[in-house]
């Protein structure tokens, strides 16, 4: 079956950096765009950024635009979330997540069970 565990959370301090990974597994992670997506606690979904199987970046959404870099490495079937100069309002329980298909935009069908990221000084 589908797995997909995230690690690299933690409590950060405003503009400091994290990086967190998803192993994944029961599936061909090189034929499957993924994503990362994050849920400000008491708030609803906000969709991070995606990447395509041959390393295409979907634009990442205003908020972390510039700071925060998706990655992924085929042979190690990980990917990647590179956070810098985090910020307060960054705190949120972040999720891995397959798409549907090659692409993003027709649907994420897996989650991860999230990990948290807190930045507080």
């Amino acid at each position: 079956q589908v797995q997909l565990v995230e690690s690299g959370g933690g409590l950060v301090q405003p503009g400091g950096s994290l990086r967190l990974s998803c192993a994944a597994s029961g599936f061909d992670f090189s034929d499957y765009a993924m994503s990362w997506v994050r849920q400000v606690p008491g708030k609803g979904l906000e969709w991070v950024s995606s990447i395509w199987i041959g390393g295409t970046v979907t634009p990442s959404a205003d908020s972390v635009k510039g700071r925060f870099t998706i990655s992924r490495d085929n042979a190690k079937n990980t990917l990647y979330l590179q956070m810098n100069n985090l910020k307060v309002e960054d705190t949120a329980v972040y999720y891995c997540t397959k798409e549907r298909t090659n692409v993003h935009g027709n649907g994420m069908d897996n989650w991860g069970e999230g990990i948290l990221v807190t930045v507080s000084s």
